[in-house]
């Protein structure tokens, strides 16, 4: 009777001390701030700035270290570090500006997937690109270089400045407009002004695109220069 009394004691105090402990513990950690939730502040600081008009956007925070111990904050302030950008692998710093003042950063990765064009088989120089030289292809525009296209109106029609190899992602710098003006060739100067338009020749000195400055050299040698339009029209502005 008395062993069973005795173990009986010993059950007790042991399970008052693990409630003890535990409530000790979850004390502890209650004064801590939760990682979870500073990742998440991340996470959401990126998506609200981050533009998904380009594609569709996707987020990775990187591992926070679970044996750092930072006093809880009530409120979490992501900012970004000076020289970072919403762009790739880049780095979110969190601060906090109460009572207790600390800063951490966390390493995240940001992906921008959206539809790129890409050049399905050779092209050469001056080659005008139609429907089957090119092709969608999803990427991660955090991968690719800058000015890449993503609309079949920036492509077909225009005409490659450089020889192209099956597979590159196309770029606005690979493609120009069609010319309208040739140089050399007889053009009709158009110089309108408010309530009148007079109308000359010329020879262009130069070829042009659609919109582009084009000097012409008139028949008293005068060279002048305007906007190329259709039909070999120079527009000039007085």
């Amino acid at each position: 009777m008395r062993r069973k009394l005795f173990e009986l004691c010993v059950l007790l105090m042991t399970v008052l001390q693990s409630g003890n402990l535990f409530a000790e513990n979850h004390s502890t950690l209650s004064r801590y701030q939760e990682i979870p939730l500073i990742k998440k502040a991340v996470e959401e600081f990126i998506y609200s700035h981050t533009n998904s008009s380009s594609g569709e956007v996707q987020v990775e925070v990187g591992q926070i270290d679970q044996r750092i111990t930072l006093p809880k904050c009530e409120k979490l302030t992501p900012f970004m570090p000076s020289g970072s950008r919403l762009w790739g692998k880049t780095s979110v710093g969190v601060r906090c500006d109460e009572q207790v003042s600390w800063t951490i950063y966390v390493q995240a990765e940001i992906k921008i997937l959206a539809n790129v064009l890409h050049v399905t088989q050779p092209v050469s120089r001056d080659h005008t690109i139609s429907y089957g030289d090119v092709a969608f292809q999803t990427v991660n525009l955090a991968q690719m270089p800058e000015g890449v296209l993503t609309d079949y109106s920036q492509v077909v029609g225009k005409i490659a400045v450089t020889n192209m190899t099956m597979g590159q992602p196309l770029r606005q710098n690979m493609l120009r407009a069609p010319y309208v003006i040739l140089r050399g060739q007889n053009v009709k100067l158009r110089v309108n002004g408010r309530g009148f338009s007079v109308s000359s020749e010329g020879h262009a000195l130069s070829d042009a695109s659609e919109g582009q400055v084009v000097q012409v050299r008139n028949p008293a040698g005068r060279i002048i220069s305007g906007l190329a339009r259709q039909n070999a029209i120079v527009e000039v502005n007085p």
